[in-house]
């Protein structure tokens, strides 16, 4: 049974729709407008690509996700292994209206549906370097926020035990946290008030040394055309372009997409006249 299936499918096209998870992946496995098989797996790529090349061989495998939380690492070791890979933003994916079941093992067969039938959006893959380029923008950001937090809960401190007598109202600046240490607290209160301003010390740290490394960014090859282009914007400094060019590199979109925006019918601009409670479109 097993040879004369890989003969009928024998440099046939092969559609699988990918629903993954932490743990597990579902398969559906579609060929000529059929499914031919569904399976899960553990999720490591080694036990995936060991099925599609036992199952599949000389067959012109082509894979859908979603995009989600495994970022596109699985897509770029299909790609080295010559397997066509797709992924596709989960809000995208078509399906039935009347189908109100929602299982990993109904997503794979809409995915696997999807991909025979070309009814899909593809989401544009950036490269190794700029997602990890990327990562330093993700980082910073989190680590300002961090330090938000930090910067309210030493306020929140002072308000708490009545500390915030002779304190400036409004926003400080970050001096002003810095001469905190100077406070004659008591012991206990000592502990904590030099266990915050550690911790924000420290953060602060961490924060100058990913504004060094952004500010590297923006002087890098790929980066330094799109952000001198940026330079004239109001707002935009040597640390926020590098984050603009990194999640919106020029020309980035397939071709396909340019092609499918040109297809579009073009809308008629409607004059939008303001009055009172009242907005109307002519």
């Amino acid at each position: 049974m097993r040879k004369m299936q890989e003969y009928r499918l024998k440099g046939k096209g092969i559609f699988i729709g990918l629903e993954d998870s932490k743990r597990s992946w579902k398969l559906c496995v579609r060929s000529e407008g059929m499914i031919i098989h569904e399976t899960s797996m553990p999720a490591r790529f080694e036990v995936l690509h060991s099925y599609l090349r036992g199952s599949y061989p000389e067959c012109k495998i082509k894979v859908m996700y979603e995009a989600g939380f495994g970022g596109f690492w699985l897509c770029d070791l299909l790609r080295q292994e010559g397997i066509d890979c797709i992924v596709t933003p989960a809000h995208k994916v078509t399906q039935e209206k009347v189908n109100k079941v929602k299982t990993d093992r109904v997503d794979a067969r809409r995915l696997a549906l999807n991909l025979e039938k070309g009814d899909y959006v593809c989401c544009w893959v950036p490269d190794r370097e700029r997602r990890e380029d990327r990562q330093i923008s993700r980082t910073l950001s989190q680590m300002q926020d961090t330090i938000k937090t930090m910067l309210n809960r030493i306020r929140k401190f002072l308000d708490y035990h009545g500390l915030n007598g002779e304190m400036a109202p409004g926003a400080w600046k970050r001096w002003q946290y810095r001469n905190l240490r100077t406070m004659k607290l008591g012991e206990s209160l000592q502990i904590c008030m030099e266990a915050y301003l550690d911790a924000l010390e420290k953060l602060e740290e961490i924060e100058s040394g990913l504004l060094v490394r952004m500010k590297e960014l923006s002087k890098k090859e790929r980066y330094r055309e799109a952000v001198k282009s940026k330079e004239s914007c109001p707002g935009i400094g040597a640390v926020r372009e590098p984050p603009l060019q990194l999640f919106r590199p020029r020309n980035h979109r397939p071709e396909y997409y340019q092609r499918r925006a040109a297809d579009r019918p073009r809308k008629v601009p409607s004059r939008i006249y303001r009055r009172p409670n009242m907005r109307r479109a002519v």
